[in-house]
């Protein structure tokens, strides 16, 4: 059976970054009109995310590789700012039990301190400002 869906599937497009969020987004959508119940939102949020989920796979087994690769440079590029904002909270939250992060008084760049080190003065690498914090 693996190898018949492996066959079936050269040449398609596949599953992209695009493909995931519309596939999430569909399936928030059906959720959420399933609370709303029979009211005109919750039929037309039923229905939206329903057309997500079928694009979605509709995607995923296209043949026109270049476009749909082009559509997913597209949305990647619109949401750069969006993913680079998460991404860089989710670094700093890894960080947090080992370092405490500061911001300069002066330059306001961002400083990394290892935790339990008592109270230090921290000069900025960027403007040369020293100031005095807790580790």
């Amino acid at each position: 059976m693996k190898e018949k869906f492996i066959r079936f599937m050269q040449g398609r497009y596949g599953i992209d970054q695009l493909s995931k969020f519309l596939l999430v987004v569909g399936l928030i959508f059906v959720l959420v009109s399933a609370f709303l119940g029979n009211s005109v939102i919750g039929l037309l949020l039923y229905l939206l995310g329903w057309v997500f989920v079928i694009y979605c796979y509709v995607r995923a087994f296209s043949r026109n590789v270049s476009k749909r690769y082009s559509q997913n440079q597209s949305f990647l590029t619109k949401t750069y700012g969006i993913r680079s904002f998460f991404q860089k909270q989710k670094n700093i939250w890894s960080q947090r039990r080992m370092y405490h992060i500061y911001t300069c008084p002066t330059c306001k760049q961002k400083i990394r301190i290892p935790r339990g080190k008592g109270k230090i003065e921290v000069r900025c690498p960027k403007c040369g400002t020293t100031f005095i914090k807790k580790s």
